[in-house]
């Protein structure tokens, strides 16, 4: 973190989310100024006395606004759930960590409403402008905690992944965004969207953050990254799906990636994924989000269906006509293709590949039903099969193109975050040289 004081760097986060030319009024959705000045002067206290409470106390942070803050409505992004004014009676388990941590939370930020969407609009809220270019969607669904960091409006942002809603933001808005083995981070007192593929993770401009961030919400010790020797480094580039499709300032920033990475001495590989064959003959019984979602608001649809998104709402509903049979049999498949993916990952230290196929789209290119559809599926096609196979993966920021960002994505095994981390830095460090 800076040498400023926790204060300092808090003050300039508040005036830039006040800031009425900024895009504050659209990313963040509630601002804790006064808890967060006395949370901010504690750590300021804390380091003072020498005695810091771990690499957390005092960055400024900001939670996705489907988390439970205890006496708060959780909107998740929808005027639907703050009219129903459900109270939180608690902080979710990882607000909860990260105050005891001693991070600063400034704001909840703006999300995709219930987090069902890659693009990142809201209609409700607004939808945050790109940092890049403002006529961008920010890429979601924690849309406005990647703009809030990207714009100096905290310096991490809580965020949740289902099908990408850390990696997709991080990647769109130049920053790193991590999913983590899932079983390692406590979901409870966060929104749901699929309680099978739900996870948390942070977003940040660097690994370092984000493993910091990550081992205080997994309760675990602060990490210590140890950047892998990149020189013989096994990553294998998965092959067929993930470049279907790929735009052109995507495939400019990825090859020149994949040239530095080759200079380095790592060993790079083709790896064909017939996997992907067999997770998309799964998901066409109608996929998980879409069934756990329906089952968490079919009241709601009936109340008030109307008040939702119109795009998030056609994707609950597409849940309304899951058998049981299909769903168990959808859950033992995946089961089945999680050990298999395990053991395909066994002879490489990580896989690669591009976090997203496309850049970020104009605000104005998904403005209809059928093209937000389309654009939506690109942007989540090649992170989603992350959390269908239950890995962990890193969003690493490409150089910009065309004034654009785009991401690298390194995944690995279940369990492994320690190891995908101390990669991550490493490459982190050598496309920054």
């Amino acid at each position: 973190m800076s040498k400023a004081s926790a204060r300092d760097r808090l003050e300039q986060a508040l005036t830039r989310i006040a800031d009425p030319t900024g895009e504050g009024r659209r990313a963040c959705l509630t601002i804790y100024a006064d808890t967060a000045r006395a949370a901010a002067d504690a750590a300021d206290a804390r380091a003072k006395a020498g005695q810091p409470v771990g690499p957390l106390d005092g960055a400024i942070v900001s939670i996705k606004d489907l988390y439970d803050v205890a006496g708060e409505v959780t909107r998740a992004g929808s005027r639907v759930l703050a009219e129903e004014g459900l109270v939180a009676a608690a902080d979710a388990p990882v607000v909860k960590r990260l105050r005891a941590a001693g991070a600063v939370i400034v704001a909840k930020t703006n999300m995709s409403e219930f987090a069902f969407s890659g693009v990142g609009t809201n209609p409700h809220f607004g939808t945050p402008g790109n940092p890049f270019d403002r006529s961008r969607v920010p890429g979601g669904s924690t849309s406005g905690g990647a703009v809030a960091v990207a714009d100096g409006m905290c310096e991490i942002a809580l965020g949740t992944d289902t099908g990408g809603s850390t990696r997709i933001p991080a990647a769109l808005c130049g920053l790193v965004g991590w999913k983590p083995s899932k079983q390692r981070v406590p979901t409870e007192g966060a929104f749901p969207l699929s309680f099978t593929l739900d996870s948390i993770g942070p977003m940040a401009k660097s690994v370092a953050e984000c493993a910091q961030a990550d081992a205080v919400m997994a309760g675990e010790a602060a990490p210590v990254l140890v950047p892998a020797p990149l020189a013989g480094l096994r990553l294998g580039i998965w092959q067929g799906m993930p470049f279907e499709g790929i735009d052109a300032t995507v495939s400019a920033a990825w090859s020149a990636a994949m040239g530095r990475l080759g200079q380095a001495g790592v060993r790079l590989s083709d790896e064909d994924m017939p996997l992907v064959a067999d997770m998309m003959q799964v998901n066409a019984k109608g996929g998980f989000s879409p069934a756990e979602s329906y089952a968490i608001h079919h009241e709601r649809l009936k109340r008030n269906g109307a008040g939702i998104d119109p795009n998030v709402r056609a994707r609950i509903e597409r849940g309304a006509g899951m058998s049981a049979v299909d769903y168990i049999d959808m859950a033992e498949a995946r089961r089945r293709l999680v050990r298999a993916m395990d053991a395909r990952l066994s002879s490489l230290d990580a896989l690669v590949l591009p976090t997203t196929a496309i850049v970020a789209p104009k605000i104005a290119e998904v403005a209809t039903t059928d093209d937000f559809g389309r654009k939506n599926a690109m942007l989540l096609r090649n992170t989603a099969s992350i959390n269908f196979f239950d890995l962990c993966a890193i969003s690493l920021p490409l150089p910009p193109r065309d004034g654009l960002s785009s991401g690298l994505m390194l995944v690995g095994r279940n369990g492994h975050d320690r190891r995908v981390f101390d990669i991550a830095a490493a490459i982190e460090k050598w496309l920054k040289t």
